[in-house]
């Protein structure tokens, strides 16, 4: 999860990890949000890239929910923490 300080940043933080994703051979299978540009959603299957803008990131509080659920590391995958 990343945020952005307005529609623009937000527009423009997404467009930069689809820019990356597409490098790397990668299109998301489903994305929403860009006209409004509050909150964009890139859904890569095994990866869902949420950008908000500052006021829906913390009404939304996805990092709290997240926090209470079990974490699964394959073997051999380092803690980002």
């Amino acid at each position: 999860m990343v945020s952005g300080r307005n529609d623009r940043q937000v527009k423009a933080i997404a467009e930069e990890v689809e820019r990356y994703a597409a490098t790397q051979g990668r299109t998301p299978l489903r994305e929403e949000g860009w006209t409004e540009g509050e909150w964009v959603a890139l859904d890569y299957g095994d990866v869902i890239v949420h950008v908000f803008d500052s006021e829906r990131r913390d009404y939304y509080d996805l990092e709290h929910l997240w926090n209470a659920a079990p974490a699964y590391r394959p073997e051999g995958v380092a803690s980002a923490t």
